[in-house]
């Protein structure tokens, strides 16, 4: 199967850039680990300058948007992690395990090359945003189908610790919910091609349709616009830290 980053992810490089204060919060997370396995690694972001880390990706197009100086990358897959039990300090995955084929393997596969520590970034499906799944009700239904529950990673991967990673306002990483406070941002076709929901979803049309008249009469704002008076808000994203 084709990875659907090597269709989705053309200019990943520049839409996806790390956003430092999120990385300072994956690092802290990786403890002392000076070898890092980076599992679905992309184009590099929230990988650690400070220690050895190898990446696996499985979309050749990912590979080829690498800065020159970034960790070596292997093209393989979560699932089948072609290294020795063992091999690493800490095992890391950042905004990926919704695009694995089986979460619960690639899982293993974590905790099997690096049984003393897991960190994964990821959302939590169970959570339910300001406003942005008023205008794309489906995203609900997306979220419930490829995210795990936390319930899920403590079934996999033992004992773990959750915390809230908040988003501030100001978010250089396009993500999903990274443009919270920047509304007009999700009109813009460039900036929803840096996140799969909006290429999984079936139909954007009604929904951006709403968004651009609520933003134009001050519908928006009279509903939602107590959040552009927050620097950083729960988005539903968290990190999941599990030690051996």
């Amino acid at each position: 199967m084709q990875p659907l980053y090597d269709t989705i992810g053309v200019d990943y490089a520049n839409l996806r850039r790390e956003e430092p204060r999120i990385a300072a919060q994956i690092h802290a997370a990786l403890g002392d680990a000076q070898s890092v396995l980076n599992v679905g690694a992309g184009a590099g972001s929230y990988e650690p300058r400070d220690r050895v880390v190898t990446a696996v990706e499985p979309s050749a197009a990912m590979i080829a948007q690498r800065p020159a100086d970034a960790a070596p990358a292997v093209q393989g897959s979560a699932e089948n992690l072609p290294f020795a039990d063992e091999s690493f300090d800490a095992a890391l995955a950042v905004l990926t395990i919704h695009h694995w084929q089986d979460q619960a393997k690639g899982l293993a596969e974590m905790r099997r090359v690096a049984p003393e520590s897991v960190v994964l970034l990821t959302f939590d499906p169970a959570f339910r945003g300001p406003w942005l799944h008023n205008y794309f009700p489906d995203l609900v239904t997306l979220d419930d189908a490829q995210m795990p529950t936390m319930d899920f990673y403590a079934q996999h991967l033992r004992e773990v610790e959750i915390r809230p990673v908040p988003i501030p306002h100001d978010c250089i990483d396009g993500f999903l919910y990274a443009f919270w406070r920047r509304p007009a941002a999700y009109l813009d076709p460039r900036i929803r091609a840096g996140s799969s929901s909006f290429w999984k979803l079936d139909s954007l049309e009604n929904g951006l349709k709403r968004l651009a008249a609520d933003l134009e009469s001050g519908a928006w704002a009279r509903r939602y616009g107590d959040v552009m008076h927050q620097d950083s808000l729960d988005c539903g994203y968290r990190l999941v830290v599990a030690r051996g």
